[in-house]
């Protein structure tokens, strides 16, 4: 069986290109997809959780699996590894197209494979680190961090809401029974109210 596997992270992003990228490449080397495998998922999500571990669960020798790029299955140099491990076991192939690997045919895919996982995880940790050296730069220039608490704050859940429980309190109801008015927890409320400034 011949597999075509396409992930995305977002449902903001689309399958269409890297369905397109496959079924291109089975047509250029005499392929015919037998099933499609698609999921919305970021690849750091555990295996086990992933339509792609289902699916090498159930691999039978030869089965070939075609996905656009090495990083559609894993940015994790130790899960690329138990993939290939897993293919090997099974006689399996994983044929990235971008690529053009072969994982599962020999010593050198696997050494193919470990280079651009290194590549695909140095790249996270220096973006990891460009984020926290950021941050680091605006903290040590006095620039607050986090949520900002005063009224105009939209992140505020409760924010949209101001007027109303403004109007709320001047009647003089209780916090307890503006939350329930309100959809929320008195804890909620009480530490919006905190935030905002009121007595």
């Amino acid at each position: 069986m011949i597999y075509g596997y396409i992930r995305k992270s977002t449902e903001k992003q689309s399958y269409k290109h890297q369905e397109y990228e496959i079924i291109k490449y089975a047509q250029n080397n005499g392929f015919k997809i037998g099933e499609w495998i698609e999921e919305t998922i970021s690849s750091r999500k555990d295996l086990n959780k992933r339509s792609l571990g289902k699916l090498l669960n159930h691999l039978q020798a030869y089965d070939i699996l075609i996905t656009t790029e090495i990083s559609r299955i894993s940015r994790s140099v130790p899960e690329i590894f138990t993939i290939i491990q897993t293919c090997l076991n099974k006689k399996c192939q994983i044929i990235t197209i971008k690529e053009n690997y072969r994982l599962g045919d020999d010593l050198q895919s696997q050494v193919m494979a470990f280079c651009f996982g290194i590549a695909a995880q140095i790249e996270r940790d220096l973006i990891s680190q460009r984020t926290k050296c950021s941050l680091a730069s605006k903290k040590a220039q006095g620039i607050k961090l986090g949520r900002p608490l005063g009224a105009t704050s939209k992140r505020l859940k409760l924010t949209k809401n101001t007027n109303r429980i403004k109007e709320l309190l001047s009647k003089g109801l209780p916090k307890a029974q503006i939350a329930r008015i309100l959809g929320v927890q008195r804890m909620t409320l009480s530490r919006f109210l905190l935030r905002m400034g009121f007595t």
